[in-house]
């Protein structure tokens, strides 16, 4: 009888375990869509401005060391830490990490895992680190194409916080025979250890960084085997996922800068009392129909959109590879770009987010803009406006383009590439926005 009893109450502890669990409304505060990286051998060069005098963006926590000049950062590691910095967008009580090993074709293993409060550069708060635990291991291994939740732990977390996570990483990654699963531009320097378990120390013995080159001379930085941030938020809080390409995920905004228009936007956001939770699912290069640097938007859609948890909103805005990269060649028509766009409206629509659309932004004198590129531009932007199939339109190409040169930016608002806004042209962008678009979790039917 004491036997039953006792097991009778075992069961009631967990189910309540269960439900206070499944009661706690968990969303994702920050994310890195995935990017599988095939190694290459990188060129190596100096970080000098004499080595780079097009570049106004060397990451200052590589000061001194030498960029590799390739695609994402080409590291690997063995027997080392990477501590890695996550800006978040809206904080809460208790904190969880997932892991990413979503492109990988090879099981990967984690020495050890923590996330803590970050203090400057390397350094955490002293008090705020806490160990993380994946189903009870503290030493996980996160099997091929998977993703793995960390544990809950409390913490104490602002909005607009910067969170740092430890990986140790035991084994040599140079020598699997998988894809590295990363974040190729996260404009976001993290740093990596000297030899050895450093997860969770307040000062941080750094070896080297992130950062590399691109092949167009810009300094930038990847991360590594993370999916996202999660918290639990102390009231309700919608989460909007920005999807898109290189000008959503923030290429000439700056290294540690956090001016993405996304990271803009939600602080109009917070200034005008509006709770939301604002995270970015953009790839650089990202295309809507064919793979790019990463896979194409209708392939990434469910994990990088639906899969976030708390995802009430979307905004899209992708096309401008797709366009580009064909030239004067004319597949894939405006047909099949809103073809894409249709499919992603109506699976958004299908888990209850609302869809809003962007156009896109002026691109003439880049590299791959073409007079027939531009007249796709211009159609795909009048679906978006004047279709209604959005729930709401960003029109980023307003904000954006000079009313005396319409295929182009305003001076002010272009980096130089005339494709990237410049940093005033991301603040024009977000600032352009109605944030009554948000205040509605309602998609049209």
């Amino acid at each position: 009888m004491k036997t039953t009893h006792a097991l009778t109450a075992a069961a009631l502890i967990f189910a309540a375990i269960t439900s206070a669990a499944a009661a706690e409304n968990w969303i994702s505060t920050w994310a890195a869509p995935a990017v599988a990286r095939v190694d290459q051998a990188p060129q190596v060069l100096s970080t000098t401005a004499q080595a780079f005098p097009w570049s106004r963006d060397v990451p200052s926590a590589a000061a001194g060391q030498e960029l590799a000049v390739a695609g994402a950062s080409p590291m690997h590691f063995k027997n080392q830490t990477l501590r890695q910095i996550t800006h978040i967008s809206q904080g809460g009580s208790r904190v969880r990490v997932v892991l990413a090993n979503s492109l990988g074709t090879l099981p990967m293993r984690v020495g050890a895992a923590s996330v803590a409060l970050r203090d400057t550069g390397s350094a955490i708060v002293a008090g705020s680190h806490r160990p993380l635990t994946f189903g009870g291991l503290a030493s996980p291994v996160v099997p091929a194409g998977a993703i793995l939740a960390s544990d809950p732990v409390d913490l104490n977390v602002k909005n607009f916080t910067d969170l740092v996570v430890d990986l140790y990483l035991p084994d040599d990654t140079s020598t699997w025979k998988s894809p590295i699963t990363m974040h190729p531009a996260s404009w976001q320097v993290n740093f990596v250890s000297t030899e050895g378990n450093h997860v969770g120390a307040t000062a941080f013995p750094v070896a080297t960084t992130t950062a590399y080159r691109r092949g167009d001379g810009l300094a930038s930085a990847s991360s590594f085997f993370l999916a996202r941030v999660e918290v639990v938020p102390t009231a309700p809080t919608p989460v909007l996922v920005a999807f898109g390409d290189s000008i959503t995920d923030g290429t000439q905004s700056g290294t540690d800068a956090n001016r993405r228009w996304p990271n803009l936007l939600e602080k109009r956001l917070s200034a005008a009392g509006i709770r939301m939770s604002v995270i970015n699912g953009a790839i650089g290069g990202g295309r809507v129909l064919n793979d790019g640097v990463g896979p194409n938007a209708l392939a990434r859609f469910d994990r990088d959109v639906i899969a976030q948890p708390g995802v009430t909103h979307v905004t899209i805005m992708e096309g401008i590879n797709d366009i580009g990269a064909a030239g004067s060649s004319p597949s894939p028509s405006v047909e099949d770009l809103i073809a894409g766009h249709r499919q992603m409206i109506a699976r958004a629509h299908a888990r209850g987010i609302k869809a809003i659309g962007a156009t896109l932004t002026p691109f003439e004198g880049a590299a791959y803009w073409t007079a027939e590129g531009e007249a796709k531009r211009q159609a795909l932007n009048q679906w978006i406006r004047s279709s209604k199939a959005y729930d709401a339109v960003l029109d980023f190409d307003a904000a954006l383009r000079d009313p005396a040169q319409p295929n182009k930016s305003l001076v002010a608002f272009d980096s130089g590439d005339h494709l990237h806004p410049s940093p005033a042209g991301y603040e024009a962008m977000a600032n352009s926005i109605a944030l009554s678009v948000f205040k509605s979790t309602k998609p049209r039917k």
